[in-house]
């Protein structure tokens, strides 16, 4: 199949010669499942954003198309021009019978009108809980969220991180929406253990790092590396988070890293927290678990890490300190925590076995193409 994977943020994980600080979990997502495709022998190829590269050139087999400078462009004028303008011509150069993208914006409408007008194929995957819930999307214009919903509703078919968006998804749209777990490279090398509590996010308000500041304070013993970049728009949070995390002396904060050094850091942790409000099934906690290391938050979607044992699910932020206080201080269940974490990741996280979802739904679409519209209409239904 000529599959092409659309983000705009993609590059800094696809090409080492371009990677940016830390980035959010549907890039690496994406990427992994492009070089999986690309292993068995599709034709893969992506949209993302113009960083200067050549276009449409190849890393790891995977062909990349520049569409516009996330920069480019006047207000008011840039919807227009470069964005859709450049988002068009990319998808058109790539030339894919199915194109894949992830995460509420503008991009679903956007894709979903060139694939209406070209007679190609769309699949969209939800990379949030809020993906799936009008009122808590996480897309600023009304506007976007009128494309996105577009998108959606004109998408050949959608996945799903969980079976509670499954849920949300029919009830909130009347969309049925298949469940594909997620990707995950494999641990590397084994690292000292030098790390005591890992937190990683981008720096937004919903991530809520103000709880890791709060739980460095309630256990000033414990080692806490603060990982995460600047959000756009949210630029203040981000100094004011950088210049709390310096005045505690148990802090080392990071900001921004690669997606390697990312994953380095989670080799040497002990715990990961997440202290979000708002999460879908974070790419985290999948580079937690292959590495042993339990994560303690308050999301735990569809009950994995109370029904497997893989750390701490929390009701109340509260709580963070015992429950991370608990498991340092006692190396028996620390140890049997990261010994379930390993053997979840080893049973349920095979590439082949993560990999048949996403197969079977573009050899589904693909397959649907040649039946009258109805009848499509009718099987995404």
């Amino acid at each position: 199949m000529k599959i092409c994977f659309v983000g705009l943020q993609n590059l800094s994980v696809l090409a080492p010669e371009y990677r940016a600080g830390y980035v959010a979990g549907e890039p690496v997502q994406q990427t992994l499942l492009a070089r999986a495709l690309a292993r068995r022998g599709h034709q893969v190829s992506m949209v993302v954003a113009d960083c200067g590269q050549p276009d449409g050139q190849r890393w790891d087999a995977v062909r990349a198309f520049k569409a516009f400078r996330l920069d480019a462009g006047l207000p008011g004028l840039r919807f227009f021009h470069p964005r859709l303008t450049g988002m068009w011509a990319a998808l058109a150069r790539a030339g894919a019978d199915v194109y894949y993208t992830s995460c509420a914006g503008m991009q679903v409408g956007l894709l979903a009108m060139f694939c209406r007008r070209a007679r190609k194929r769309l699949v969209f995957r939800a990379a949030s809980d809020a993906d799936c819930e009008p009122s808590r999307l996480l897309v600023r214009y009304a506007r976007d969220r009128h494309l996105y919903e577009y998108g959606l509703r004109h998408a050949d078919a959608i996945l799903v991180q969980s079976e509670s968006q499954a849920r949300a998804l029919a009830r909130n749209y009347g969309l049925t929406g298949r469940v594909a777990r997620m990707l995950v490279e494999g641990e590397g090398a084994a690292r000292a253990r030098d790390i005591d509590v890992l937190w990683i996010a981008n720096v937004r308000r919903l991530k809520r790092a103000d709880r890791a500041l709060e739980l460095a304070d309630r256990l000033p013993q414990a080692r806490l590396h603060m990982v995460g970049g600047p959000t756009s728009g949210e630029e203040a949070l981000f100094d004011e988070i950088e210049h709390e995390a310096a005045r505690r002396p148990n802090i080392s904060f990071h900001g921004g890293v690669s997606y390697a050094e990312a994953n380095d850091l989670c080799g040497r942790a002990r715990l990961l927290v997440n202290t979000s409000d708002v999460e879908g099934f974070p790419n985290t906690y999948l580079q937690a678990w292959i590495r042993g290391v339990p994560v303690v938050t308050l999301i735990d979607p569809d009950r994995v890490i109370a029904r497997e044992g893989l750390g701490a699910r929390l009701r109340d932020p509260a709580d963070f300190p015992a429950a991370v206080g608990s498991l340092l201080a006692d190396p028996a269940a620390w140890q049997a925590a990261s010994d379930r974490c390993r053997a979840y990741m080893a049973r349920e996280y095979g590439e082949d076995r993560i990999l048949a979802a996403y197969l079977e739904t573009f050899e589904a679409v693909m397959r649907a193409a040649t039946r009258p519209r109805a009848a499509r209409r009718a099987l995404h239904a």
